[in-house]
């Protein structure tokens, strides 16, 4: 796969420049980096701003034909990535949160957004903290203060795309989508927890069990097994349960 790496100084949103790029026609390997995002956001259009260069924060157009049901695997390819990038650089043990984050100890190190394009592409937008692990309550972390190591957000970002470029031709068919699966599982420190999904409509409370051949996540509750496509998911500590 051939990158091609726009880098700007700032930008509303990587994810909404490379969206617009995605809707003209703009190839797969499209990459959009930023040093500040003044209107950052992760899900639910929650905004997270950091200060200039003290976080990657990169955006990268895939353009694999997934049906709609299918593109959290998107999310879990660069999510991977993300995570065996930071083990590569400095040894640090990341696990995933369904859907979308990587946490260390129980903090938030970085979060994964996606987006799809009229159509089909995937824009699939990554946030990492490198220097800057936000205000108190916002209950995240950094690299420097989780591994002790100051990264360059260009460094980080080479490694990161060399990592998806080894997993995505996973997701172009139901074999490479089931490898992606079995790394994902083990990835996620979700499994095998008491969770609680907060929905628009619901809540919900259980324990994860898996996650099926969509990504979404199996949870185990009084009333049977539930299949969960979005939600906010909270690790239930056994004292809460």
């Amino acid at each position: 796969m051939v990158w091609r790496v726009e880098r700007l100084e700032s930008v509303g949103s990587t994810n909404t420049h490379l969206r617009a790029q995605a809707e003209a026609g703009a190839p797969e390997g499209r990459v959009v980096v930023a040093d500040f995002q003044s209107a950052g956001r992760g899900r639910h259009d929650r905004v997270w701003e950091a200060p200039a260069r003290s976080s990657l924060l990169c955006s990268v157009l895939l353009r694999p034909g997934l049906e709609p049901d299918q593109r959290q695997w998107a999310v879990a390819a660069v999510a991977l990535s993300a995570r065996a990038a930071l083990v590569r650089l400095c040894g640090l043990r990341v696990g995933l949160k369904w859907p979308n984050d990587l946490m260390v100890d129980g903090a938030k190190l970085a979060g994964v957004l996606a987006e799809a394009s009229a159509d089909g592409a995937v824009v699939v937008g990554l946030g990492v903290n490198l220097t800057y692990d936000g205000p108190p309550q916002s209950r995240a972390t950094c690299v420097r203060r989780a591994a002790g190591v100051t990264l360059e957000p260009e460094a980080l970002l080479d490694i990161v795309l060399e990592e998806i470029e080894r997993r995505r031709p996973l997701l172009d068919d139901v074999p490479g989508r089931a490898r992606l699966r079995e790394e994902y599982r083990r990835a996620l420190d979700t499994l095998g927890r008491r969770v609680r999904v907060e929905q628009a409509a619901a809540t919900l409370e259980g324990e994860a069990r898996d996650v099926d051949d969509a990504g979404r996540l199996v949870v185990a509750t009084d009333g049977g097994e539930v299949c969960v496509a979005a939600g906010d998911v909270v690790h239930v500590r056994p004292a809460e349960g």
